[in-house]
């Protein structure tokens, strides 16, 4: 790690002890301060890896409640904060208190300064770690979802969620839009699960209410007109493995009570059958309805529900994925080209303009379709707006995801600095401290972006 970097803080009130403890660590890059109003300044302004700090610190220097204080807002700013205490020869207790407490390590004074450096060395080399290691997990996709497209960190955050929740037995609900990938994401939590059966998947919409209970929970030979040998159902076949229920809103009222039982003891009774059959699998569900105002119309039972819901999974939207549309959209291209032996084909600028634009109300499927239309339509191998049947994106596009930095940091500054102005009422000093900027940085924001300090601005 470069060490100029990210400096290193030290709080202390004594100014002499301050200006020793600098000279001692003069190989590190530091910035100072004496109580704990100016350190929360410092640490919003410079970010510093790491911080080391006296427990007593004004306006009650003999006590220690400042000090913890401020090492409990020092970690809410950054976990990863590498606090290291400097406490009394008799302050122990306070010492192992504050390493409790999320501290780094601690000295007791007068300590060794080269002790102190090789500390605060391997403070820095570790925060170093853990910040490569945040990097590339972000960068992860993980497995248990490989072939799910996406660069979307809401997406990536749902991803780890179904790799952690796969060992268990919970009962997970799927709720989104349709055509969101909703069965993506459940054979990817059996794919993860290591169970040894099969992936059923069942539509509960899609089968008439008559058959629905029979293609379920099977039935015996006889047990009705028509039956004329014993069919195992949907549950019974998922043995071992998982049980996709998808739209599981439209299941009628007399099922939900029967799966109900199901999921209770975990046994199952034919249609006609007179045997309970002990039945070991991992229940998924899905739906785009709103359950819970199905339960306050009285259409879906409430018990059910908590049942199906111990972990819920709300799958966001394609539009509201960043970047997610032409990433899938550029990948389904290549897959139709190949198919089609015209490899070369690509997007043009206005039809990405225009992918990025769109809403998309039909999702991931309606993305499909359209640029399975364009890799059909398309007289050569540039695909415009016309071959995916969307409207060109026209004037200023200003409003269209962009990979101009300046105007996505033009944007993102803009915002901050409308927001910290709002919370401290236009007052330039808090807000700067909030900001973590000087005051000549925020004029100088302030003035490029046209803002004024009134919030009328």
């Amino acid at each position: 790690m470069n060490v100029a970097q990210a400096p290193l803080l030290i709080v202390e009130d004594d100014l002499a002890l301050q200006k020793q403890i600098k000279w001692s660590l003069d190989r590190f890059e530091t910035v100072t301060a004496c109580d704990r109003e100016s350190a929360l300044v410092q640490a919003r302004r410079h970010q510093p890896s790491v911080v080391t700090m006296d427990l007593g610190l004004p306006p009650d220097p003999d006590a220690v409640s400042e000090g913890f204080l401020l090492l409990e807002q020092l970690l809410q700013i950054d976990p990863d904060t590498k606090v290291i205490v400097l406490t009394g020869q008799n302050d122990q207790a306070n010492a192992l208190r504050a390493v409790a407490l999320g501290a780094y390590d601690f000295f007791a004074k007068p300590f060794e300064p080269e002790l102190l450096g090789l500390t605060i060395d391997r403070a820095f080399r570790l925060f170093e770690l853990q910040t490569e290691n945040r990097r590339l997990q972000t960068l992860h996709q993980p497995d248990a979802l490989a072939g799910l497209l996406t660069r979307d960190p809401e997406m990536l955050r749902l991803c780890r969620m179904i790799e952690r929740v796969a060992s268990s037995d919970a009962t997970v609900m799927l709720l989104g839009e349709s055509g969101t990938g909703k069965e993506v994401f459940a054979q990817g939590l059996h794919q993860a699960s290591k169970r040894s059966g099969k992936f059923v998947a069942i539509n509960c919409a899609a089968i008439p209410e008559a058959l629905l209970e029979s293609e379920l929970f099977g039935h015996e030979k006889g047990s009705f007109t028509g039956a004329t040998k014993t069919t195992i159902g949907k549950i019974e076949t998922a043995h071992g493995g998982t049980l996709m229920l998808d739209e599981i809103g439209d299941l009628p009222q007399p099922l939900q009570a029967k799966l109900l039982r199901f999921l209770q003891e975990r046994k199952i009774e034919r249609i006609g059958g007179r045997q309970e059959i002990a039945v070991d699998v991992r229940v998924v569900c899905a739906t785009h309805q709103n359950l819970l105002a199905q339960i306050e119309d009285g259409r879906f039972r409430e018990d059910l529900y908590y049942r199906l819901a111990e972990i819920v999974v709300e799958i966001p939207a394609l539009r509201d994925r960043q970047g997610d549309a032409v990433l899938l959209a550029q990948a389904f291209l290549r897959r139709f080209a190949q198919a089609s032996r015209r490899s070369a084909m690509a997007f043009g600028e206005e039809a990405l303009l225009a992918i990025a634009h769109h809403r998309w109300p039909g999702n991931v499927r309606e993305l499909l379709n359209k640029v399975k239309r364009a890799s059909i339509m398309a007289d050569g191998v540039r695909v415009g707006c016309d071959d995916l049947g969307l409207t060109a994106v026209g004037g200023d596009a200003s409003d269209v995801a962009t990979t101009d930095l300046r105007q996505v940091r033009d944007r993102a500054d803009r915002g901050a600095v409308i927001a910290a102005l709002g919370r401290t009422n236009g007052n330039l000093v808090k807000a700067s401290e909030m900001l973590g900027v000087s005051r000549p940085t925020l004029y100088d924001l302030m003035k490029r972006l046209a803002i004024r300090p009134h919030l009328s601005a």
